[in-house]
């Protein structure tokens, strides 16, 4: 083996000390410049989670796959109501009547018996603020929880506000009709409301603070636009039901407190998983059977 002349090398950059600078590649992940994804990770565990788990959020952020379901639903229901507005004749995209009120989607009480409108309702709309409000919130707030909790959790809370909104409202509204996603966006609204709440002690108090008005206003506001709608100005034809609000949002604050509060935990372990499940089976069930054998509807 030839001798290397270790004067002719080029000498390693060193300080006044003799110590060698580190290069690019010798940077720690905390000194190096982080990308457009990793900032918007951060970002969304600040947002989304309690400090202690953050690391452990972060080690495992990637930005590809995308929030598959939260995006693919929002599609669908886009769709189906660009359908109803431009191929079914409408007078304008404003407000639909007629092509929504016929389709096999919309829950009608008096067509209960076709058990897939329990679900399928969610994909009619009844204009285009109805679509635009219920896509821009699920949306917000779906897209962060997803990238921290999947699109299993994410996609179980949400179908399961879907399924509480339309049973509830036809245990306690049962003459009214149902359409759009109210049901699912709330039952998300729900479970970050009940994330914001266990974890208050634990996120930067002025953020706590904020989540949780921010939520409070909306709900309240939604909710105070809904009452104003259904029984002061009272429009004929058709009452849509506002009572699959309060299904989806206590879905979400059951269910979606399990999934969204517990961060990194096995679930079936978990006491408070089973005892949400068992109640929102119970209440499945009783709302069944009330469908069958009690529901005034004739």
């Amino acid at each position: 083996m030839d001798d290397i002349d270790l004067e002719q090398q080029e000498p390693f950059p060193v300080d006044r000390d003799g110590r060698r600078f580190r290069g690019e590649e010798d940077q720690p992940d905390g000194d190096r410049k982080m990308g457009c994804c990793e900032k918007f990770q951060q970002s969304v565990s600040t947002w989304m989670l309690p400090e202690h788990d953050r690391s452990k959020y972060l080690e495992r952020a990637n930005c590809c796959p995308p929030p598959i379901f939260i995006i693919l639903i929002s599609m669908a229901e886009l769709a189906v109501f660009i359908y109803y507005a431009v191929w079914k004749p409408q007078k304008q995209w404003v407000t639909l009547d007629e092509g929504i009120w016929n389709s096999p989607l919309t829950y009608k009480p008096e067509r209960r018996q076709e058990a897939w409108r329990f679900i399928s309702y969610m994909f009619v709309h009844a204009g285009v603020q109805h679509i635009v409000g219920n896509l821009v919130v699920q949306l917000l707030l779906g897209i962060p929880l997803e990238l921290v909790h999947k699109g299993f959790e994410v996609g179980m809370v949400y179908m399961a506000g879907v399924l509480a909104g339309s049973l509830c409202s036809s245990i306690f509204d049962p003459l009214s009709a149902l359409v759009g996603a109210s049901g699912g966006v709330y039952a998300l609204i729900g479970g970050y409301f009940m994330n914001a709440v266990v974890n208050f002690r634990e996120m930067i108090p002025l953020l706590g603070v904020f989540r949780i008005l921010a939520i409070v206003i909306f709900v309240g506001t939604d909710f105070g636009f809904a009452f104003y709608r259904r029984f002061v100005i009272n429009e004929a034809g058709l009452n849509v039901s506002f009572v699959a609000h309060f299904g989806g949002i206590a879905a979400g604050m059951t269910v979606g407190y399990v999934f969204f509060s517990a961060y990194n935990k096995k679930l079936l372990k978990d006491p408070r998983f089973w005892l949400c499940i068992v109640a929102y089976i119970v209440f499945v069930l009783f709302a069944v059977l009330f469908n069958i054998f009690l529901t005034p509807v004739s």
